[in-house]
């Protein structure tokens, strides 16, 4: 089984491309943010909202990480990631504009917007709250390269069955992210 290694660059980049997506999403008209691709799938900006809901759950854990982590002086080289968290992480990485496997949310992660009620101001904010968050998210990834990130790890969302070191959290919340990017685009390219 081949290797996964991650760096903050790689990470950050990989994060300013989506920011900067999400930026265009929001030149779009509130039909084509609320409208969804068919009846059993999100509209924009319930996958933005998603989003939002997702990170909430990793925020307070990073930031305790962040705050409890001790400095280091080394170099930040690539962070090997471990066998189990790579099985996980590549279930949420998309291949090119396709998502491998589909996946039923959980319920406390869907997005529970009424469509018909949003309106610009209820939009804005759901995006504000998006770039906040993934600011955060591009903040701790500098933050954690001065620090131990092999001292302890973060339950994931999805429970203690899945526990990452803070880069191969960092990993999967992108991974989750261009998955849903991808799903943004298949809901664009159905109007």
């Amino acid at each position: 089984m081949a290797t996964l290694t991650v760096t903050s660059e790689d990470q950050i980049q990989r994060l300013n491309r989506i920011l900067h997506k999400v930026e265009q999403l929001q030149e779009l008209g509130t039909k084509t943010l609320t409208t969804p691709a068919n009846a059993k799938s999100w509209s924009i900006i319930e996958v933005v909202k998603h989003l939002n809901i997702a990170y909430d759950i990793y925020r307070p854990k990073i930031d305790a990480y962040l705050n409890q982590a001790s400095d280091t002086q080394e170099d930040p080289a690539g962070f090997r990631v471990r066998a189990w968290q790579k099985i996980i992480i590549n279930m949420q990485r998309p291949k090119g504009d396709v998502r491998k496997w589909k996946m039923k949310t959980l319920k406390r992660f869907e997005p529970l917007l009424d469509i018909q009620a949003l309106d610009d101001n209820m939009i804005k904010e759901i995006f504000a709250t998006f770039f906040e968050a993934h600011l955060h998210l591009k903040t701790g990834i500098l933050e954690s390269r001065a620090k131990n990130v092999r001292q302890q790890t973060i339950t994931s969302a999805i429970g203690p069955a899945v526990k990452f070191y803070l880069p191969e959290a960092f990993e999967f919340l992108l991974c989750h992210l261009e998955r849903h990017m991808v799903q943004i685009k298949e809901i664009l390219d159905k109007d």
